[in-house]
């Protein structure tokens, strides 16, 4: 599946809520945010036929995110859908992780590949602070089930603020060169202003080689992080909204005042 710039889009990524259950400082307000009725969500079954139909379509890679997916109730049975669909050659999820070692074992049993999970640093205290009352053991303790039960390669996505630290950086490197993780670094980045930035690490950011479209909880098939553009497959069908966006998908990013970050899953 080809965009008018003859990228091959086979990355599919799905905001599976828009519920988490932390308050980053850098993703959303201290007093929480309106949530999406729970009507306007799709359902997992709805969710499982989008990518059915995007797998028809030559999308083969799929990537669950938020909000926060582990506090949509049975996750397990989605991941367990998905991994079903013929075609669908590599499944991962987006977390921060302080779920992961309640869930993990089963989420790899159910056919989860691999885990990202986001850490911006290993001091507690201000781990607590930046997540406004996160534990930071939950997730140390969340990303060695996650190796235990063989979701590998794990990623830690670190954002990169005002508040990162020379200090804060190299305990993240050191951690993650001691245990053989993939340490990636974030730029905080604006939709609004449409300020982004290539992923240390990683491949986001780099709109040249872009292969992905989104999916957000309540259906919009969306081209771009930063497009205001959105095509929903309750309202034009499954294909049809894929299509178009993939039509409209930008040569590079601009803005986009229509999603924020916790709703679009980054």
């Amino acid at each position: 599946m080809l965009d008018r710039f003859k990228r091959n889009i086979t990355y599919l990524r799905i905001s599976v809520t828009d519920r988490c259950n932390l308050r980053c400082h850098y993703c959303m307000p201290a007093e929480g945010v309106e949530w999406i009725p729970h009507g306007s969500v799709l359902s997992y079954e709805e969710m499982k036929e989008v990518v059915k139909v995007a797998v028809g379509l030559g999308v083969n890679k799929i990537r669950l995110t938020g909000g926060e997916p582990l506090v949509r109730k049975g996750i397990r049975n989605l991941v367990k859908m998905i991994a079903e669909v013929d075609g669908v050659k590599d499944l991962s999820m987006t977390t921060n992780g302080i779920f992961l070692e309640k869930y993990a074992r089963e989420l790899a049993e159910a056919g989860l590949n691999r885990v990202n999970i986001s850490l911006d640093t290993l001091d507690p205290q201000k781990y607590s602070r930046l997540t406004r009352g996160g534990d930071l053991n939950k997730v140390i303790k969340g990303i060695d089930a996650a190796r235990k039960a063989g979701l590998t390669p794990i990623k830690i996505n670190c954002v990169k603020t005002d508040l990162t630290t020379p200090g804060d950086i190299q305990s993240l490197q050191a951690f993650c060169k001691a245990s053989g993780f993939h340490l990636r670094f974030i730029r905080q980045m604006s939709l609004t202003d449409g300020s982004f930035y290539p992923v240390e690490g990683g491949e986001g950011g780099r709109c040249n080689i872009c292969n992905r479209i989104r999916l957000t909880a309540k259906g919009d098939v969306i081209p771009c992080l930063f497009s205001n553009y959105g095509y929903n497959v309750r309202e034009y069908g499954i294909e049809e909204a894929i299509l178009m966006a993939v039509g409209k998908k930008p040569a590079t990013g601009h803005n986009n005042k229509v999603n924020t970050f916790y709703n679009i899953g980054g």
